[in-house]
């Protein structure tokens, strides 16, 4: 149980650092100002969720997860890539649903939905998914 309260400590610091970065990111390419895709809000969430997830995946695998094994790096990394996409898929719905189904196309609606609703929903299923598949306990046998 010590070690769950740790890696949830370290996956939330992880996930804090890369919200950031996300949500900078994204409301960057979203002003009218400066951005060339501001129109674009799932384009910008897209572009932003790939580099928070170059920042959580060093993160997680050098700190947050770092005493698990991982087996192949480069396994590791295409499964990681994989769930975010998953995880990106869900923000992105949440969002295209609020932009475009609901028609709430402000700045303040798109971050609602995209921000903290579905990257709420997302981080749950990706802390999930990590702890599966990709930063497996090494103590423990594998499952069939």
């Amino acid at each position: 149980m010590q070690r769950l309260r740790q890696e949830v400590a370290k996956f939330g610091t992880v996930g804090i650092i890369a919200y950031i970065v996300d949500v900078g990111i994204f409301n960057i390419l979203r002003a009218e100002t400066i951005s060339p895709i501001a129109s674009k809000p799932i384009t910008a969430k897209i572009i932003s969720s790939i580099i928070a997830t170059l920042v959580a995946y060093f993160g997680n695998r050098y700190w947050a997860f770092r005493h698990r094994d991982v087996g192949g790096h480069r396994q590791s990394l295409s499964l990681f890539f994989l769930f975010n996409v998953v995880g990106m898929g869900i923000a992105a719905v949440c969002l295209g649903f609020s932009h475009y189904v609901l028609n709430l196309t402000s700045a303040t609606a798109d971050n609602i939905s995209a921000n903290l609703i579905g990257t709420g929903l997302a981080t749950i299923f990706r802390f999930w998914a990590y702890r599966r598949y990709i930063f497996t306990d090494a103590t423990r046998p594998a499952t069939a």
